[in-house]
């Protein structure tokens, strides 16, 4: 089985943070390493993530991509785990994650969705269907395969190592994990698995001010990296490298 190392980028969010710590404390299969990665919080972010035997990382440079970035370039394991400080996973989660990359040597990313633990169910099912089933739809028909879930995905250490250099860390205004999904060669093969679900929370779903820039970051990302490869050539990359997979004597035989 690989090893693994969970990467939490985290700023202000003690508490969500201690939750989501108990719940990787409890897993079936332990992580080689935790790594919470401190991005200039002003509570106890950084004691809580002691307390319970996590790294701590602290990361000055300001936003989600440069903390993220940070603590992949840390990371020790086979695999690299993301979550988020208020994500709550299931007690095999991480077994799960490590067994699917271990049984499929291709693989390169693997996400699954969010439940959202905080909410009621009407708004829960309202966000599974305009959040949750929205982003992976839209944002995979953008980058042509599965697009990473930064609460709830896994990528092998080796592609980080690939594409660090063109992942935006220092951009305060790109979506971190869509950033990622682009930076990986479309031809790579990505997965995504509607089982593999965490508890994530509602506070995701706020529109106004917090809607308004989730909305501008996901534009200002698409921007960045369709100057470089355009949809359609994603697109025939993709394809062309599933027609190869398929293909007798191709890498899934």
């Amino acid at each position: 089985m690989p090893s693994l190392s969970v990467v939490i980028p985290c700023k202000d969010d003690a508490g969500p943070l201690a939750r989501c710590l108990a719940a990787l404390a409890a897993q079936t299969s332990a992580p080689l390493e935790i790594i919470v990665v401190d991005n200039n919080s002003t509570d106890d972010s950084a004691a809580v993530a002691a307390t319970w035997g996590a790294r701590v990382l602290p990361e000055a440079a300001p936003g989600i991509a440069a903390a993220a970035s940070a603590g992949y370039d840390a990371a020790a394991g086979d695999i690299i785990v993301r979550c988020d400080a208020d994500t709550v996973p299931p007690p095999d989660w991480l077994h799960r994650i490590a067994a699917r990359f271990a049984a499929e040597p291709d693989l390169a990313v693997l996400t699954g969705p969010g439940d959202f633990y905080d909410a009621g169910p009407l708004r829960a099912r309202l966000g599974n269907l305009g959040y949750m089933q929205a982003y992976f739809v839209s944002m995979g028909l953008a980058m042509a395969h599965w697009p990473p879930f930064g609460s709830n995905c896994a990528f092998r250490r080796a592609d980080w190592e690939t594409v660090r250099s063109r992942i935006h860390r220092h951009d305060e205004d790109v979506h971190d994990d869509v950033d990622l999904g682009f930076a990986l060669d479309p031809a790579q093969r990505t997965a995504y698995d509607r089982t593999l679900r965490v508890g994530i929370s509602a506070r995701s779903l706020e529109g106004g001010a917090a809607g308004r820039l989730r909305v501008r970051r996901a534009f200002h990302t698409l921007a960045l990296h369709w100057r470089v490869v355009p949809p359609w050539e994603r697109w025939r990359r993709t394809l062309s490298a599933r027609r190869e997979r398929r293909r007798p004597g191709g890498s899934n035989g």
